[in-house]
């Protein structure tokens, strides 16, 4: 099983690194599965807009949803992440080199979301990499067993990738 997580400091900076990853990894011509997190600020709100972009071409899915600029709560749209794993789940069947999922979040400890995607992609030996919130790791690591934590550098995640997919620099 080739699996590996990365966990970045700083708000967004997780979606930050994979998104780039994805990005080089899909310029050197892997098949990518799964979902980048792009986050659109909004001015003068503590919260953003999440949008996930299913790899490797889209759709970009939002969600998020707005729950008023002082809301505190999960804004979430559950409905819509389900439907960002339906994609992935379909770009998986169809063949992939890589499976990219932008986080195992609560959603996925609680055994919703992307966990049966990965579950999936790992039986088919398509190996993956996971961003993982700090405050769900142990759950994460309950579930799949054992993975390998890379440092959240490009560098590592790209020749991690590219190592796990056969593939040369």
């Amino acid at each position: 099983m080739k699996l590996a997580y990365v966990i970045a400091p700083g708000r967004g900076k997780t979606n930050e690194l994979l998104a780039g990853v994805a990005d080089a990894l899909g310029e050197r011509g892997l098949r990518l599965a799964g979902t980048v997190q792009l986050d659109t600020e909004r001015a003068e709100e503590f919260h953003c807009d999440m949008d996930v972009l299913v790899l490797p071409d889209g759709p970009k899915i939002r969600i998020s949803q707005y729950l008023g600029a002082n809301a505190r709560g999960c804004k979430l749209n559950p409905e819509a992440l389900e439907m960002a794993v339906a994609a992935t789940e379909t770009q998986i069947t169809k063949g992939a080199d890589l499976l990219i999922v932008n986080k195992f979040g609560k959603q996925e400890a609680e055994g919703r979301g992307f966990r049966h995607a990965v579950g999936e992609a790992l039986s088919r030996d398509i190996p993956a990499i996971i961003g993982v919130a700090g405050t769900t790791v142990d759950a994460f690591l309950d579930y799949v067993g054992d993975a390998e934590e890379l440092p959240p550098e490009p560098d590592a995640l790209l020749s991690w990738a590219l190592e796990a997919t056969g593939q040369t620099k």
